[in-house]
C-alpha cells in the first residue's frame, strides 16, 4: 500500500471530546471516526487490525474444536420471551416491529438464538458441541463513552458449549478459559481472570478476563501473594472478628435532634461506625425492601441483584420510605418492622449492642442485637469490598485495580435449553436438557485496550502480530529519483518476502512522515535518505524502543525478516 493513496486521515492535535487514551489516539490515527454518540466508524487501519484479531481469535477456537457459525442479528421476541429476557433486558434493548406489528429485536447476546439451533441435536451421542460466531451485537449504552470501549454497536466473538451435564460443562470452560489465556497474550493484553457476577446471563458462576487499564470503568480486588481476584461485584475479604460484649437486654431509644448521617451519629452521640447498622430502602421488582449494613460497609448493587434476583432495582425515594416506615432517611431501622422484607450483610450476623434508626424521626436506638432484634429474611454477602481489607486467602491486604473487560467466559447451566426445548437422549433414553456454556470477546474493545496498554506520548505502539502493517517504508526525499527508486525497490522486496508492508512517497517533509509513522504505531520503520544512500545504508527503527540501526542496503530485508520472526 502506497500512503499517498491511502486514506489515514491522521490529525495534529488532540480531538477535545476524547479522554481515554486509545479514544484519542485512534481519533488522531486515522483509525476511526465517530457517527453518533456510541457509533464508530472503522477506517482501513483499523479494519487490518480487526481482522488480525478476529485471525488469532478464530486460530485459537478452532483449536479447541469449535466450529464456526453465522446467525441472524434481528431476533423474534419468541425465544427472548421464552427464556424471561424479554422483560429482563430492560431498555438496553433496541427493539422494532416489522410491518405485520410483529416484536423483534436486535441481538444483544445470543444464547437464545443458538439454544434454539441446538434443537436439532437429538443424542448425547452427538455431544460435546461448541460453536462460535462473529457478528454485530447492538446495546443501547446510556452513557456510550470512552471511543471504542463502550459503544451501542460492537463486534463480538460468543461461543456457546453445549454438554451432556456438569463435568462436560466444567471441561469445555476449562478449555476456553485456556483458549482465552492464549488469545489475551497473542494479542499483547495482560490479563488477570477474575471471578465475577454471571448479571442477566445467569448460571452457576463465570469469570472475567480484565485488563488493567486507568480507563477502564471495572474494579478488580485482588492480592498478588496468592492471586486471587475477583471484580468487585463478588469479591470478599476477611473482617477481624468483633466483640460486643454481652450486649444489652433490650433496644433502648434516645434522642438524636439533627442527625442525617453514619457520621452525624459517631460524632455526635459516641455510636462508631462499624457498631452502627444502615438501613437502606430499595425497590426490588418495586416491592419495598430493606437493605441492612454495618455503618462504615457500603452496598454493591449487584451484589444485592444477584442474591435477590431482582430484574430491576432503584433507591426508594424519600416518600415511598415515609409512607412505609413513619420516618425520613437519617433516621430509619429495622428492628419491629414486620411487613416488609429484609436482607442483611453477613458482617452483622451475630452482632450485638448496635445503634440504628428507630423509625421516628431525630429518634434512634442503642443495644440492638441483629438476630434477636431483626426479622432478617435473607443473609447475603452485600458490602463492597475496600482497599487494603485482608484478602480472603491468604490474609495479605488487597488492592484494587482499574480494568477493562476483554473477556467474559459463563457457566449457564440448563437454563436457556430448558426454556427453548433444546433436549437429547442420556445414556439411559431419558430426554434431558442440554447444558450450555457463553464465551464471549469484544473485538473492537479488544482493538481499543491494547491502545491503552501500548502507546506512549508519540501515539501508538501496536504489538506486531496485530499492526496494520509490519513496516512503514519513509522515503526521506520523495522528490529526490535515486532516493525515491531505492524506497521502490526495498518496498517491493519487502512485500516479496512476505512482510506486510507501506510506503510513505507522498510530497512531504521527513518530519511529516516521522511523526505519522509514530503516531499510527507501525512497528519497524525503514527509512531511505540521500545521505544514507551515499553511504550504501537505510535506517531501521523499532517503534517501540526508538532505537534506530544503519543497515547496509543489501542486508535490509533479511535483517527485518528476523526482527519480525
Amino acid at each position: 500500500m502506497r500512503w499517498s493513496r491511502a486514506h489515514i486521515p491522521t490529525l495534529r492535535d488532540d480531538p477535545a471530546e476524547a479522554e481515554a487514551p486509545s479514544h484519542r489516539l485512534l481519533l488522531r490515527a486515522g483509525y476511526v471516526r465517530q457517527l453518533t454518540a456510541g457509533h464508530y466508524s472503522l477506517l482501513p487501519l483499523a479494519v487490518r487490525v480487526r481482522t488480525k484479531i478476529i485471525d488469532i481469535v478464530r486460530d485459537e477456537m478452532d483449536r479447541i474444536g469449535a466450529q464456526e457459525m453465522l446467525l441472524p442479528a434481528l431476533h423474534p421476541a419468541e425465544p427472548w420471551r421464552r427464556s424471561g429476557r424479554w422483560e429482563l433486558m430492560g431498555q438496553e434493548m433496541f427493539r422494532l416491529r416489522d410491518r405485520r406489528d410483529a416484536d423483534l429485536a436486535l441481538g444483544m447476546t445470543h444464547e437464545e438464538i443458538f439454544a434454539t439451533v441446538a434443537r436439532e441435536l437429538s443424542s448425547y451421542r452427538q455431544l460435546p458441541q461448541q460453536w462460535y460466531q462473529f457478528q454485530t451485537k447492538f446495546r443501547d449504552e446510556p452513557r456510550p463513552k470512552g471511543g471504542l470501549l463502550r459503544t451501542r454497536e460492537f463486534t463480538m466473538k460468543d461461543a456457546y458449549s453445549f454438554d451432556l451435564d456438569q463435568a462436560g460443562l466444567d471441561a469445555s470452560f476449562d478449555a476456553y478459559h485456556g483458549a482465552y489465556t492464549r488469545i489475551f497474550e497473542r494479542l499483547g493484553l495482560p490479563v488477570l481472570a477474575v471471578e465475577a457476577s454471571s448479571g442477566t446471563m445467569g448460571g452457576a458462576g463465570s469469570t472475567e478476563f480484565m485488563c488493567p487499564a486507568e480507563a477502564g470503568e471495572d474494579l478488580v480486588v485482588h492480592s498478588p501473594e496468592c492471586g486471587y481476584a475477583a471484580n468487585v461485584e463478588r469479591a470478599t475479604s476477611q473482617l477481624p472478628p468483633a466483640d460486643d460484649g454481652p450486649g444489652e437486654p433490650a433496644p433502648e431509644p434516645f434522642d438524636t435532634p439533627g442527625v442525617r448521617t453514619i457520621e452525624d451519629l459517631a460524632r455526635d452521640h459516641a455510636a462508631p461506625a462499624d457498631r452502627q447498622i444502615k438501613t437502606l430502602v430499595y425497590l426490588l421488582d418495586e416491592r419495598l425492601t430493606l437493605v441492612l449494613l454495618r455503618g462504615d460497609h457500603p452496598l454493591n448493587e449487584q451484589k444485592l441483584v444477584d442474591a435477590t434476583g431482582a430484574a430491576e432495582l432503584r433507591p426508594a425515594e424519600a416518600a415511598e420510605i415515609r409512607a412505609a416506615l413513619g420516618a425520613l432517611p437519617g433516621s430509619l431501622g429495622a428492628v419491629g418492622v414486620r411487613d416488609l422484607p429484609v436482607i442483611a450483610d453477613e458482617a452483622l450476623r451475630g452482632r450485638r449492642a448496635m445503634f440504628t434508626g428507630a423509625n421516628r424521626d431525630d429518634v434512634h436506638l442503642r443495644g440492638v442485637d441483629v438476630e434477636r432484634d431483626i426479622e432478617v429474611g435473607t443473609w447475603a454477602d452485600l458490602r463492597e469490598v475496600r482497599k487494603g481489607e485482608p484478602c480472603p486467602r491468604c490474609g495479605e491486604p488487597l488492592r484494587i485495580t482499574r480494568t477493562i473487560e476483554v473477556g467474559h467466559i459463563f457457566k449457564l447451566g440448563d437454563r436457556y435449553a430448558r426454556a427453548l426445548g433444546a433436549e437429547v437422549l442420556d445414556p439411559g433414553g431419558k430426554r434431558v436438557p442440554i447444558t450450555m456454556g457463553s464465551y464471549g470477546i469484544g473485538v473492537e474493545r479488544a482493538l481499543a485496550a491494547i491502545v491503552e496498554v501500548h502507546h506512549d506520548d508519540r501515539g501508538i505502539v501496536w504489538p506486531t502480530a496485530v499492526a496494520p502493517y509490519q513496516v512503514a517504508v519513509v522515503v526521506a526525499q520523495s522528490n529526490d529519483e535515486p532516493t525515491a527508486q531505492a524506497g521502490e525497490t526495498l518496498y517491493r522486496d519487502l512485500l516479496t518476502a512476505g512482510i506486510e508492508t507501506i510506503i510513505d512517497d507522498r510530497p512531504e517533509r521527513a518530519g511529516v512522515k516521522f511523526r505519522d509513522a509514530e503516531l499510527t504505531g507501525i512497528p519497524y520503520r525503514l527509512t531511505v535518505g540521500k545521505r544514507g544512500l551515499s553511504e550504501g545504508t537505510v535506517e531501521v527503527t523499532r517503534r517501540a524502543t526508538g532505537e534506530t540501526e544503519k543497515i547496509p542496503i543489501p542486508e535490509a530485508v533479511p535483517h527485518l525478516q528476523a526482527l519480525l520472526a
